[in-house]
């Protein structure tokens, strides 16, 4: 990598875009950001860098998602959703760029998954015949073998 140009470990991924599903994907312009001290051991360090990080992104609001996945994402999240926003935190990191790139696929993939289509009903299909038989066959063996067991004949 030459020296004038800056790291980004986003993977090739434009600043500001974090994809969900197709080419739909999370405005940077929508994200809240909160930092603070995150918990746990840092040594000097832990006491002056503000690693950890909250993002909420304010699913009820928001005209970045197409209404049918906005209204299934707010359906499927409801029990994480304080007051339409949905919240995410990661403090794995000790750098808040690491974190903030942890919290924003955390986030992603959260919508992702809430606003994926419900699973095709299940086609109920017959058990074939000789499949049935064949099992009911083996449980009448299996019992008279077990039944042979018996301590009567002593």
């Amino acid at each position: 990598m030459s020296g004038t140009q800056p790291h980004r470990g986003s993977g090739g991924r434009p600043p500001g875009k974090h994809s969900i599903r197709g080419s739909v994907s999370l405005p940077e312009a929508e994200l809240m950001w909160r930092f603070s001290r995150s918990s746990g051991p840092g040594g000097q360090h832990v006491n002056t860098s503000d690693s950890q990080v909250e993002l909420r992104f304010d699913l009820a609001k928001t005209e970045a998602l197409p209404p049918v996945w906005k209204e299934r994402a707010l359906e499927r999240l409801a029990g994480r959703l304080v007051g339409g926003v949905i919240s995410v935190r990661a403090s794995e990191h000790r750098s808040q760029w690491r974190n903030r790139e942890t919290a924003a696929v955390r986030l992603a993939s959260l919508l992702a998954e809430a606003t994926a289509p419900p699973p095709r009903p299940r086609r109920a299909t017959r058990i074939p015949r000789g499949i049935n038989e064949r099992r009911l066959r083996e449980k009448k063996a299996r019992a008279e073998t077990k039944r042979g067991r018996t301590g009567r004949d002593w």
